[in-house]
């Protein structure tokens, strides 16, 4: 499954999404989608009910639902009940409810913007950015988030190139690359930052993001001009990107006095999504 988790409004609330890349579909909250059609307090009770009285869509749906993990609004990430469109669709019918064409209005618009996305890179990106404005991040603090996100793609690219293809591998490059500069592997430094499995880079400052993309950039162009083979020659390119960044981490704290690793995270800054007028409260070191 993608990381590509997004939150979509529909009339002011709020429907969490993933687009699963392999499989080339959105992946919706169920509760969401039910909460939204019904106003039902409790979305979860409404569901066993609706499932109840409708014997058929009861025997279909451990086939409709699918364990998706996804970020609650607490900021943890859990697996939920979840549907492709098709699913969503058939659950729209056992729901009655005056939201329902709206709904699926609603819904094939969605789909129809994921596929100019995937002829258009460049939306992925405007829509990430939105994205990350609604949950309180800065502007500052979002433009090196998207510059680190572009960053990143183009180490993997050159990973795959190098002919790494197995997901744990690209993981272990990751720690090594991450331990060069910061001193921690990923794991180590999310539970520096009381981090379970939200993102890293979600919560890191903008220093820290820098530093990381440096570290990032300097494996790729070192990848480029040496043509690594394998994980063994990758793996030394990864290293030396990450000493490069250590290097000057070393002299931003030689300057400032103190430690560029912080054990912030971003839920210490950002307002929950609730709230109104957080535009001006950024996630960025002080």
């Amino acid at each position: 499954m993608d990381d590509n988790f997004a939150i979509q409004l529909f009339e002011g609330k709020r429907v969490r999404i993933v687009w699963d890349a392999e499989q080339e579909k959105y992946y919706f909250s169920i509760v969401d989608i039910v909460q939204v059609l019904t106003d039902s307090a409790d979305a979860k009770q409404y569901i066993k009910k609706m499932r109840a009285r409708d014997p058929e869509l009861d025997s279909k749906w451990g086939t409709i639902c699918t364990p998706v993990e996804m970020r609650a609004f607490d900021g943890k990430r859990r697996k939920v009940q979840a549907a492709d469109l098709q699913g969503i669709f058939r659950l729209i019918q056992s729901i009655p409810s005056k939201k329902a064409e709206p709904v699926k209005q609603w819904l094939a618009k969605l789909g129809e913007q994921r596929i100019d996305q995937m002829i258009d890179p460049e939306l992925t990106f405007q829509m990430a950015v939105e994205d990350y404005r609604r949950q309180g991040y800065s502007d500052k603090w979002i433009n090196e988030r998207m510059r680190s996100i572009e960053m990143r793609k183009e180490l993997t690219d050159e990973w795959h190139r190098a002919g790494i293809t197995e997901q744990k591998d690209f993981a272990i490059l990751t720690n090594v690359l991450t331990q060069a500069w910061s001193g921690m592997t990923t794991g180590e430094y999310k539970r520096h930052k009381g981090l379970t499995k939200e993102n890293l880079r979600d919560n890191m400052t903008n220093v820290e993001l820098a530093l990381n993309t440096l570290a990032e950039v300097t494996a790729t162009e070192i990848s480029r001009q040496r043509n690594p083979k394998g994980m063994a020659q990758s793996r030394q390119t990864a290293k030396e990107g990450g000493e490069v960044a250590r290097n000057a981490r070393a002299d931003i704290e030689s300057r400032l006095g103190h430690s560029v690793i912080s054990s912030e995270r971003a839920s210490d800054h950002i307002r929950p999504i609730e709230e109104k007028g957080n535009a001006e409260l950024p996630f960025e070191d002080k």
